[in-house]
């Protein structure tokens, strides 16, 4: 019997109704890939699976094996575990200028990611129609997320290279208290290391100018700093302390997000928040709870293990080796590639997995357009950067990531979104400069 869909329609929540009107980008890359088998990714933001530490992960097992009791196999507290939370500041504390951190375990939340401190805090913070302020460009999983739940994002004013525009941020905020949505402003999530997609990091004369800005509102807007990035720098981490050790930040609700997933191993699915806000902390706590009742412990418990044996600082040292070379290989690809002389340019990475490419004048990088159509045609993907921008806009800039594919295929994967460029220009897809 056909069931008429009309009348049987599910009621769905707010949130429900939201989400269905979102298109998910990263379901339609993925499909992409799926219709076309021989596609080279250099949109995937994943990890390399050459480097995921297998052993290092057999060597945790069989020591939490051998250990009395089987706790690590067994729910544990919501919060996190307390010797695991230690070790995140232990960590936190070992780069330079961080190492007066006045924190203790109580104000760390382990969580699934740093994916799920994102959803959580939105949840924690905003209702539909709010505003939070994000970076330009930012990360575009962020952005999606946040239309899934009916929130607007609205770009951070900078200065044409990339540094926040501390007098264009003053006149913003005015309008919107001109406009009486000051009130709906809830939020600001910054990248603070190797930002994704631009690789920039902020430093700390525009950390503090946003300080002095903030904390002239009439109530505090509480600040996401996420730096899921920070351990993957190539030759120094990068110069500016995060928002935790500032003085003018000092009393303010700022959440520090941080993750083992990137540097470690993705599919752990192991983050944390580290905030000095006892009140925000309980409160995702309690959201957390509603969820899952805490992070996996298990996972949690071989992290924990692979830390306190001092074995993560090698493990960092191999992979940032790694991930260098091959962001050395993919850009020499593209410069070899005549993708400058094209009109090209970019910013060389010093950390992270991805390289942000601007196209010359006229460049339409969105899905659909005709350079999207090239690059499918050469099997090649990236992420169009109009994904990355609040607005939607500009159209000439794409992400590509050398972290996922093999070091050996990304000469051709490079090779092929340079004759994808080339094949652009020629068209009128992509004018020359």
């Amino acid at each position: 019997m056909m069931v008429n869909a009309e009348k049987e329609r599910i009621a769905y929540s707010h949130l429900g109704r939201q989400s269905r009107e979102v298109d998910s980008v990263i379901t339609r890359l993925m499909a992409s890939k799926l219709e076309h088998p021989e596609l080279l990714s250099l949109a995937a933001g994943f990890t390399d699976n050459e480097i995921l530490p297998a052993k290092l992960v057999q060597r945790a097992v069989n020591a939490l094996g051998e250990k009395a009791g089987r706790g690590h196999l067994q729910y544990g507290t919501n919060r996190g575990r307390e010797g695991l939370r230690r070790a995140v500041l232990d960590l936190l504390r070992s780069y330079p200028g961080e190492g007066g951190l006045e924190l203790d375990e109580d104000d760390v939340l382990i969580t699934n990611g740093s994916q799920q401190a994102l959803y959580i805090i939105v949840q924690m913070l905003c209702d539909p129609g709010d505003i939070v302020l994000v970076e330009r460009p930012s990360y575009f999983v962020f952005l999606e997320l946040l239309k899934g739940m009916g929130v607007r994002a609205l770009s951070l004013p900078e200065d044409g290279s990339g540094k926040l525009d501390a007098e264009a941020l003053k006149g913003f905020l005015g309008r919107l208290r001109e406009e009486g949505e000051l009130e709906r402003l809830k939020l600001v999530y910054l990248m603070g290391t190797f930002a994704n997609p631009s690789t920039r990091c902020p430093g700390e004369d525009e950390k503090e100018a946003l300080a002095g800005i903030l904390q002239a509102l009439e109530r505090p807007v509480p600040v996401i700093e996420d730096m899921a990035y920070r351990e993957l720098y190539f030759e120094k981490p990068a110069p500016a302390r995060s928002l935790l050790s500032l003085q003018s930040w000092r009393g303010y609700p700022v959440l520090y997000l941080g993750t083992f997933t990137k540097p470690f191993a993705t599919g752990l699915k192991v983050g944390f928040v580290v905030s000095p806000d006892g009140h925000c902390l309980e409160t995702l706590a309690k959201i957390k709870g509603h969820q899952d009742f805490g992070t996996a412990h298990f996972t949690q418990a071989i992290l924990e293990w692979m830390l306190l044996e001092g074995l993560y600082a090698d493990h960092l040292s191999m992979i940032r080796r790694h991930y260098a070379g091959k962001a050395r290989v993919l850009e020499e690809t593209l410069v070899e590639g005549g993708l400058k002389e094209a009109g090209w340019s970019w910013e060389s990475p010093k950390g992270g997995l991805l390289l942000w490419a601007k196209g010359p004048a006229g460049t339409d990088t969105r899905i659909g357009s005709a350079f999207h159509q090239r690059c499918l045609e050469k099997e090649i993907l990236y992420v169009p950067g109009d994904l990355c921008f609040a607005e939607g806009q500009p159209h000439g800039f794409v992400r590509l990531s050398f972290g996922a594919l093999e070091a050996s295929l990304l000469p051709e994967a490079g090779g092929r979104f340079c004759g994808a460029a080339t094949r652009a220009a020629l068209d009128g897809a992509t004018p020359r400069p």
